[in-house]
């Protein structure tokens, strides 16, 4: 893709989100064009909607709080990906997660107009990604759709913007036989390619780099997080408390680690945090009620671990003995 990355990425991201302890608050290009410039082609992800909340429809000045819905993702991560989909032998490519349109404008400027389709959940998203890359003189196909549902035409490749938790059965209806796919793992760093078979599968692997994407969502907002389990847990003791001979470990910036967990069990928040002595403390959440705390003193390289299965009542904190469920036998809320 050479030194394409530096087309007017600018016009893609008119508006956007900078995070500060208040939230979210929006940054509009009209206020400074240097700002805008810096901005826009740094090589750095601009979240442009958190939660339901486009940046081109945040108020000027007004935090807004929430999870990352849509951003324009860093450039060099994107040339990544669709390095690792092989432009040079494709005639027709997908392009999944239209976002700012800024993946699509480089596959236009790589492949050509006629050999582009992008596709998004957001209608905003597209109609605004749309207008932009008219501006910049590019016209592919930009849809609205799910991009793990029913999806029109054939491709040779399909690159996604935004990370799967297995990859959608649409896509290789679509792929055309020897086509290739790319795209992350949901909840992971992997990147997975994979090249479909006469037989309607696909075989692939796990790239050696490492990349990570918001995950495909349906509606507005992602499902809410852990918070009310977080709040009853952050302090509480645990049914198993050990010693560990290892320091805390920030998960979310140990990929491996974070990936490994994301496989293994599905579901899993991670948090941390800082005690008033200035030990650093880990939370590992999990939807079934299961939890672990690790923390570390400032002058100890150990960790205390508190740990609760997922059959203790999330009432009492006492094993309910209920085969996976948090209140079957629990002797506070269960039967008897």
């Amino acid at each position: 893709m050479g030194r394409s990355w530096l087309r007017p990425g600018h016009l893609c991201v008119p508006r956007w989100y900078t995070v500060g302890p208040e939230g979210w608050t929006p940054v509009d290009s009209s206020a400074d064009a240097a700002a805008w410039a810096r901005a826009a082609y740094a090589d750095q992800t601009l979240v442009t909607r958190v939660g339901p909340v486009h940046a081109d429809h945040a108020t000027d000045g007004e935090a807004v709080t929430g999870r990352p819905t849509s951003s324009s993702t860093l450039p060099s991560l994107v040339v990544n990906m669709l390095a690792h989909g092989r432009l040079s032998e494709c005639r027709e490519l997908l392009d999944v997660a239209t976002g700012s349109g800024y993946s699509a404008a480089l596959a236009c400027a790589r492949l050509g107009d006629d050999y582009v389709t992008t596709v998004d959940v957001d209608s905003y998203l597209t109609e605004a990604a749309a207008e932009r890359l008219d501006v910049m003189g590019h016209h592919p196909k930009v849809l609205t759709r799910d991009a793990a549902g029913p999806l029109p035409g054939e491709y040779d490749r399909i690159v996604s913007m935004v990370s799967v938790p297995r990859v959608p059965a649409s896509w290789l209806r679509v792929l055309r036989p020897g086509g290739r796919l790319v795209t992350t793992l949901a909840g992971t760093g992997l990147i997975l390619t994979a090249d479909k078979s006469e037989d309607g599968g696909a075989a692939g692997r796990i790239e050696w780099d490492r990349a990570a994407f918001m995950a495909t969502r349906t509606s507005d907002d992602y499902p809410p997080q852990l918070n009310e389990l977080f709040e009853q847990v952050r302090d509480r003791d645990g049914d198993e408390v050990t010693d560990s001979p290892f320091p805390v470990l920030d998960v979310m910036q140990a990929w491996e680690v974070w990936s490994m967990l994301s496989l293994t069990a599905p579901g899993i928040e991670h948090r941390t945090g800082t005690e008033d002595d200035g030990g650093r403390m880990a939370w590992m959440l999990h939807p079934d009620g299961s939890w672990a705390r690790a923390h570390t003193k400032p002058i100890s390289r150990t960790a205390t671990v508190h740990q609760v299965a997922p059959a203790a009542c999330m009432t009492c904190w006492k094993p309910s003995g209920g085969g996976g469920s948090n209140t079957a036998n629990c002797p506070c809320t269960g039967p008897g």
